[in-house]
């Protein structure tokens, strides 16, 4: 009896040695891509922060990074002022640029301030011809009867503003100039 019984024929065997290995690709295929897209800071991460970019000054005198002090690279409003520390750049030499319509020409001395660490200053410092060719090809696009308005000084410093830190970012990859002050102006 013993060797006409059959042990019964097991069900399935081929579907399970299809459909586990299958499974297991899947499944680690789907981790493996998920960790690819978190390592390129598509998914979780976010933006991550260039640790080469200045860092915002506290008023204590530490440092942070942008994102931590939730500033931009470049911030804008007084009431930052109460919360990080200014510095004010002098920018040494003046500038002396003929104006658009050949009316006259302008001569300025500037300073820049930032809430930004010594990266700021010595990336002004480095670039400083690139700077000065941008501030003065902004300065000959305007006429004398514009510079003459307070609001044309002023569209005139947003202008320098832009232009120097656009320079800053092409050469640096950050900017950090929050405001432009004359310290002399004359035109002509």
């Amino acid at each position: 009896m013993a060797e006409t019984e059959k042990e019964p024929k097991k069900k399935g065997g081929l579907v399970k040695k299809l459909v586990i290995p299958l499974v297991a690709v899947i499944v680690l295929g789907g981790g493996g891509a998920a960790a690819g897209f978190f390592a390129a800071g598509m998914i979780g991460g976010g933006e991550h922060e260039d640790p080469n970019a200045p860092k915002v000054v506290l008023k204590d005198g530490t440092t942070v990074s942008a994102k931590a002090a939730g500033l931009k690279q470049v911030a804008s409003g007084s009431h930052l002022d109460a919360k990080f520390k200014v510095t004010y750049l002098p920018i040494e030499e003046p500038f002396t640029a003929n104006l658009r319509g050949g009316g006259g020409f302008a001569q300025m001395s500037l300073a820049v301030s930032t809430y930004f660490d010594e990266k700021v200053p010595a990336a002004l410092t480095e670039h400083n011809i690139a700077i000065r060719s941008a501030i003065l090809l902004a300065i000959s696009e305007y006429d004398p009867i514009q510079l003459e308005t307070i609001e044309g000084k002023e569209q005139l410093k947003g202008q320098l503003k832009k232009v120097i830190n656009d320079v800053l970012v092409d050469k640096t990859g950050f900017a950090g100039v929050e405001d432009v002050y004359f310290t002399s102006f004359v035109v002509q």
